[in-house]
């Protein structure tokens, strides 16, 4: 009986996840995992560091993010649960429920619309010049605001789908201008599939 008792005490703390090492306001860097690709590009888009991790087992998994100081984002139970694994465990299934519920989870102060949604490359102000032959002719003569990734290469600019953006990230005006000189915008369509990640082994458990 004594050892059954040790055994079940010893499972229960073993489940116990890792506590948040940063500062109260301090933003986290994210991990974001494979089965949360489209919510990694949107996590972007409102202002957080968040790579992600296309393949690869959840040891090497726990141990990138150890290395690089990220807070893990899964929808594994299990993994989430982990002894010494600092997670969020994701619950919702809609990107929308999704958005929703890592804003309630997650804390700091991101810089809505300053990081890349397709590589997490940190955008720069592009002159107006210099976007001539980058964006469509019709773009460059309407827009005076540009923004570049210097990782991939990506424009971006306050186009059509800002308003669109804006609601479902639920971000104002004034909130974005405080966060940035010059703000950018992408096109709803870059976040339907999955953003560019490393290529690894396919995910598996241990």
């Amino acid at each position: 009986m004594r050892n059954t008792v040790f055994v079940l005490r010893f499972s229960f703390y073993a489940m116990l996840p890792q506590e948040n090492p940063l500062a109260k306001d301090e933003t986290p860097s994210l991990l974001v995992d494979a089965m949360l690709g489209r919510l990694a590009r949107w996590l972007r888009l409102m202002g957080y560091d968040a790579a992600y991790w296309r393949d690869g087992s959840d040891a090497a998994l726990i141990h990138h993010a150890r290395a690089a100081g990220r807070l893990i984002l899964t929808r594994d139970h299990q993994l989430a649960g982990r002894r010494g694994v600092w997670a969020v465990l994701v619950e919702a299934e809609a990107l929308d429920a999704q958005i929703e519920e890592v804003r309630t989870k997650l804390w700091g102060n991101p810089r809505p619309f300053s990081r890349c949604g397709e590589c997490n490359g940190q955008l720069v102000d592009l002159p107006h010049a210099a976007a001539q032959g980058l964006v469509p002719p019709y773009v460059w003569h309407t827009q005076t605001t540009f923004r570049c990734c210097p990782d991939c290469g990506r424009v971006y600019w306050k186009g059509t789908h800002w308003p669109a953006l804006q609601a479902r990230l639920v971000v104002d005006e004034e909130s974005i201008s405080q966060g940035f000189d010059s703000r950018s915008e992408t096109e709803v369509s870059a976040a339907i599939s999955p953003p560019e990640g490393p290529t690894l082994p396919k995910r598996t458990h241990r």
